[in-house]
């Protein structure tokens, strides 16, 4: 497989921009060879359903503009969806865990939750903001929209907060420790 190929495989599993610098740690290239393959990839792009977008030095995927139709219908579609078991999961934890990492919402979940995240972002559920210890690590919180919904408007009020946060921390400790041995 040629290295834009390996570019554009990880920005697909991402899901979310990735900085140059990042790619080249991730595939061991210079960066360079990095930018010469991004080249490379938004040329194959080209007429496709996919462009490769940049900002500053940040590249992710995209859909092409002239699919925004079709994609904005089956955006409402999902918006008029139920959440589903996997969403409410999701809620749970970003509500009485939060803010937190999607590598930590999936670890807890056991299952990759990309697709579940963006659809909660999308509805406004959610929100990212930057990690305080690693800037580069996206967090998620509730938004205001959401506790409104919920009908409060702290999130410590939300029912039985103290203890899910303890429950939710016992379990992410028991797991720890079967993990270690």
């Amino acid at each position: 497989m040629n290295l834009d190929s390996y570019i554009e495989s990880i920005l697909f599993f991402k899901g979310s921009p990735l900085s140059i610098s990042s790619l080249s740690k991730i595939l061991g290239k210079r960066e360079d060879e990095i930018v010469e393959a991004l080249s490379f990839l938004e040329k194959r792009l080209e007429g496709g359903g996919l462009v490769l977008s940049r900002l500053e030095d940040k590249v992710s995927l995209g859909t092409a503009p002239k699919a925004s139709g079709f994609i904005e219908t089956l955006i409402k579609e999902d918006l008029n969806k139920d959440i589903g078991k996997a969403g409410l999961e999701t809620l749970s934890i970003i509500l009485y865990r939060g803010p937190v990492s999607r590598g930590e919402v999936d670890h807890i979940r056991g299952v990759n939750s990309s697709f579940i995240l963006r659809n909660l972002l999308v509805r406004g559920l959610v929100e990212k903001e930057k990690g305080r210890e690693d800037l580069r690590v996206a967090l998620y919180k509730p938004t205001i929209k959401l506790l409104s919904y919920l009908g409060v408007d702290d999130i410590r009020k939300m029912p039985g907060y103290e203890e899910a946060r303890k429950k939710i921390e016992d379990f992410e400790s028991d797991k720890k420790e079967k993990e270690e041995k």
